[in-house]
């Protein structure tokens, strides 16, 4: 008799799968479309054994580099950030999303900078700019920031989303794809007492929803991609979204669970009436009546750019070893 076919396998019918780590072991057995980093993940992946000869060979040209152990130290994290993604995008068939410096979250000249210098790394480095998503903060100035970027063919994948004029913002912007963080919505409830009742009460999970539905009836190419997932609910409950980014643990979860899968999101046809457009004033006054999402986003950024000062100590510290 024949297995009934997993839910992740289920799942792949539904929507593009994209693997959250830089575990290239995971993405290799797990197969997903798409992977996506960040400083923790690339931190973690030093210590995995498929990356010790690109560490090596990174740390041995640090000593031709000009500079303190510090200044050092980030361009060694920069190339070794490049490096496990172009390892990543030698495993997916689709593309690596690689995060701008979260130090630069309110800076849009220093993120398109920065940006443009990821992609010439990548170039060289013989991984072409279709195959990379350049994740950039959804603050008012990472979406100018992207703007500039998707005139220029680089793609971006705006991180950190928990409020609507944030996405519609993004959408307006030609962004490619944005990542509403399902898992930290559901952890401010949560925070204050907030337990929701059904998987369908979830607010991570009713936001992506919302978002998604918008986007359709707008008519808007912007992928939605549901991010920060706490449970294999919640992933099921948005299963039909554009994509999906999952940590190895929850696709393990769902390549071990069986039984139906319904699809939840259905993409109903645009309307065509045209909205309101969300500028700056619209943006900030939006943020600074949604508590949740001016709190979750800043300390995005704040953990984001703390593991990259993590990252970059960690190197230091090995350069200062050798």
């Amino acid at each position: 008799m024949t297995a009934s076919p997993s839910k992740l396998d289920q799942l792949r019918d539904l929507s593009v799968v994209v693997a959250d780590t830089g575990d290239a072991d995971a993405i290799a057995r797990l197969k997903p479309v798409d992977c996506t980093t960040n400083p923790t993940l690339v931190r973690k992946a030093l210590d995995l054994p498929v990356y010790a000869p690109l560490i090596e060979r990174e740390l041995e040209r640090a000593a031709t580099l000009d500079g303190d152990v510090e200044q050092v130290a980030r361009q060694v994290a920069d190339r070794l950030t490049i490096g496990v993604g172009r390892t990543l995008a030698g495993l997916v068939p689709g593309r690596v999303s690689t995060e701008v410096d979260a130090d630069l979250a309110f800076d849009t000249e220093a993120t398109i900078a920065k940006a443009r210098q990821f992609i010439e790394m990548y170039q060289d480095a013989g991984v072409s700019r279709e195959r990379v998503l350049i994740k950039i903060a959804a603050t008012w100035e990472g979406i100018r920031a992207a703007k500039e970027l998707q005139r220029e063919d680089i793609d971006c994948n705006l991180t950190l989303i928990f409020n609507r004029a944030q996405a519609i913002a993004c959408a307006e912007a030609g962004v490619f794809l944005i990542s509403p963080f399902v898992g930290r919505i559901l952890d401010w409830s949560v925070a204050r007492g907030e337990t929701p009742a059904t998987i369908d009460d979830d607010p991570g999970v009713r936001f992506v929803r919302d978002v998604y539905a918008e986007f359709k009836r707008r008519g808007s190419p912007t992928i939605v991609m549901g991010a920060s997932f706490r449970s294999t609910a919640q992933i099921e409950a948005l299963a039909g979204c554009d994509r999906l980014t999952i940590s190895p643990e929850l696709l393990e979860a769902l390549d071990a669970e069986h039984g139906p899968l319904p699809r939840k999101l259905q993409a109903a046809a645009s309307d065509g009436v045209a909205s309101t457009p969300v500028d700056a004033d619209a943006f900030v006054q939006a943020m600074a009546a949604d508590p949740m999402a001016t709190e979750k986003l800043q300390g995005g950024i704040a953990a984001f750019a703390k593991d990259l000062d993590m990252l970059r100590d960690t190197i230091a510290q090995r350069l200062r070893a050798r």
